[in-house]
């Protein structure tokens, strides 16, 4: 069966720009950044962009679900078309407009990519760019959302019977409460 074509609409130039808000699905409290990018990047650089935004560390495969089909590395195999030659606003070009993006296939990270605005380019700012979010990314492997909330558990017990090893296993300290903005930024703009 063939994909859907690609969605084009005249209401979302590529030389414009799309906010985005990408949630983490099925954790609580919500982890989320709200992301300003290019309408015209390509889905392989969201993925660098959402790896640096959210905090992962691009050691595990992902995949881009939209209406027009999945895009990932090309493997026809698995129905994952070349995300390399597809720019978002021809897969989410409208507000309200959501694709998926899930990231680690074992643990089985789901992000919710919601458009929330469109807008001009503004010529003195450098995209992409975090405008806010919430919380801490998970730790990487940690056993998708059933392990993080037992990770969060036990790190936060003292009495937990793996305080000990999982609290070594973070690094000795994990907030998940930390957001940072300027730092989220810093990753952003780094080559």
């Amino acid at each position: 069966m063939r994909a859907p074509p690609l969605r084009r609409t005249r209401a979302t130039p590529a030389d414009s720009v799309l906010q985005i808000k990408v949630t983490l699905v099925d954790v609580r409290p919500p982890i989320w950044r709200r992301l300003q990018v290019p309408a015209d990047v390509t889905l392989d650089r969201l993925h660098l962009v959402i790896q640096r935004a959210m905090g992962w560390e691009n050691d595990h495969m992902h995949l881009f679900q939209t209406a027009a089909g999945d895009y990932g590395h090309r493997d026809s195999e698995l129905g994952h078309r070349d995300e390399r030659k597809v720019p978002l606003y021809a897969v989410a070009p409208a507000v309200g407009d959501k694709i998926s993006y899930i990231y680690d296939f074992g643990d089985h990270w789901v992000h919710r990519i919601e458009v929330e605005k469109v807008l001009p380019k503004d010529s003195g700012t450098t995209y992409p760019r975090c405008l806010t979010g919430r919380r801490a990314c998970t730790p990487e492997d940690c056993g998708g959302t059933w392990g993080y909330a037992n990770l969060i558990e036990a790190i936060s017990d003292p009495g937990h019977e793996e305080h000990d090893e999982l609290l070594e296993w973070v690094g000795g300290a994990f907030d998940p409460n930390r957001f940072d903005a300027e730092d989220i930024n810093r990753r952003l703009t780094a080559r």
